[in-house]
């Protein structure tokens, strides 16, 4: 996996991070500690669960310095533009695509099962989004019915991924095809609007 995709995918959650600070009347500390949970949470995850020691941006400390520069720089950006509402689920839309088939690649390098390493992709892309809401003070978008297919995109990637990887001989275009289609699913969900079926229930009787 180039260095590059990972260092932009902790870049574009950091900028989800600090836009989802906006009307939660947080200081540059604040827009900042969402901003690297948002970055680098789901990764720590994903390696904690695959047994990684230490985990990815303390073995590489870079993925910190970007996710800083994207954050603060994002910060200073809000002061003197207007930023459309549009943007955060933009960033998140990107960071899921990247992170998404990171995990995934990640896992099935270190030797995990198929279905794992789909899980873990999902974990990859959503967890840090997970954490970022929860220290906002918000319900999560991946559990929100009106939220567009979220994970559900990740977990077709990380399939399509994983399947690419087995049936056909190596080639890096893999990664990106399944990067492709997270962007595209979750993209075309926010576009026209397609969900899951929510939980309902029969009325008792």
């Amino acid at each position: 996996m180039p260095p590059w995709i990972e260092y932009s995918a902790c870049a574009v959650c950091a900028i989800s991070g600090v836009l989802a600070a906006e009307g939660k009347r947080m200081d540059l500390f604040g827009a900042v500690v969402l901003a690297l949970v948002a970055a680098v949470g789901g990764g720590t995850i994903r390696d904690l669960c695959l047994g990684v020691r230490p985990v990815f941006w303390i073995q590489a400390p870079d993925h910190i310095t970007w996710s800083l520069v994207a954050a603060v720089s994002t910060f200073v950006l809000a002061g003197f533009i207007e930023i459309p509402n549009r943007a955060l689920t933009l960033a998140d839309a990107f960071g899921l695509a990247l992170f998404g088939i990171v995990g995934t690649e990640k896992a099935l390098l270190l030797g995990s099962p198929a279905i794992v390493a789909v899980l873990l992709g999902i974990v990859t892309g959503v967890a840090g989004g997970i954490l970022r809401d929860v220290l906002r003070s918000e319900i999560p978008w991946v559990l929100r019915a009106e939220v567009e297919l979220y994970a559900t995109a990740v977990g077709i990637g990380a399939t399509i991924f994983v399947l690419l990887e087995r049936w056909l001989p190596p080639s890096e275009s893999h990664r990106y095809i399944a990067m492709s289609v997270i962007l595209i699913l979750r993209l075309a969900a926010m576009r026209w609007k397609l969900r899951l079926p929510t939980f309902q229930t029969r009325p008792k009787k």
